[in-house]
């Protein structure tokens, strides 16, 4: 079977970027889970793990310093396109991110540019809408202590 293509699509800026360099870890019908490295490596952090939930519309991915010990969780809300003839998954950033620090602390960051994309047409109303609800249901998760059940699949092992 031909290699599983991932590619990242975001708004802001306008962009569709092939992550050629993760590496699959797990993949079924409602998960898949990567490793990878960063992009553009900061001090704090330079890899991570991310577990794509397909059906429910969100990303959390464990980022990592280079110790590997965890830094912070972050959550992006996702759109996720699967093409059969390409055998690729595009994931659509939808803007609206959940950060949550070691000591518990919840941050919902970036709903701003959400609303300015929205202001700009550069994203249609029913993503939006999609993003907060999705956004909703995460919170909801974390807020009544669900958050474990969802993360502890980023401890997989290679």
């Amino acid at each position: 079977m031909e290699e599983i293509k991932l590619y990242r699509k975001r708004f802001m800026p306008n962009e569709t970027i092939f992550l050629k360099d993760d590496k699959i870890l797990h993949r079924d019908d409602d998960v898949i889970i990567t490793k990878w490295y960063a992009f553009r490596p900061k001090k704090e952090f330079d890899r991570g793990v991310s577990c794509y939930y397909l059906k429910h519309g969100f990303k959390i991915s464990k980022f990592l310093n280079a110790k590997n010990e965890l830094v912070y969780y972050y959550c992006d809300i996702i759109d996720t396109e699967y093409r059969a003839e390409e055998n690729a998954y595009i994931f659509s950033d939808l803007l609206a991110d959940v950060i949550i620090y070691k000591n518990g602390f919840v941050k919902v960051v970036d709903l701003a540019e959400l609303a300015d994309c929205l202001e700009e047409c550069m994203i249609s109303e029913k993503n939006v809408k999609d993003a907060l609800r999705r956004l909703d249901s995460l919170l909801q998760i974390i807020y009544t202590n669900g958050f474990e059940k969802y993360s502890r699949l980023l401890e997989i092992e290679e």
